[in-house]
């Protein structure tokens, strides 16, 4: 296993650490879990040349809207969120 160090904005943080509490895991083991989730969803999707990653601004929001990237459309709706 490779170790690795990543940074978050303060509130995500504190909401990913929340989760990862409520689900009795470690924050690693959430990380773990969402990026092979995610990894899922965009296996044979667009070619990276043609994806950009949603960036957060530092005062909050996204230079991307999520709502924009299909992989992340199609989740939301099959939780039944929209």
């Amino acid at each position: 296993m490779t170790r690795t160090q990543i940074q978050f904005p303060d509130p995500l943080y504190k909401e990913l650490k929340d989760v990862a509490s409520k689900k009795d895991w470690s924050l690693a083991e959430l990380l773990r879990r969402a990026a092979e989730a995610y990894l899922i969803t965009v296996k044979d999707d667009l070619p990276a040349e043609q994806w950009e990653f949603p960036v957060l601004r530092g005062s909050g929001g996204y230079l991307i809207d999520p709502k924009d990237i299909k992989a992340e459309v199609e989740a939301i709706e099959l939780k039944g969120e929209v």
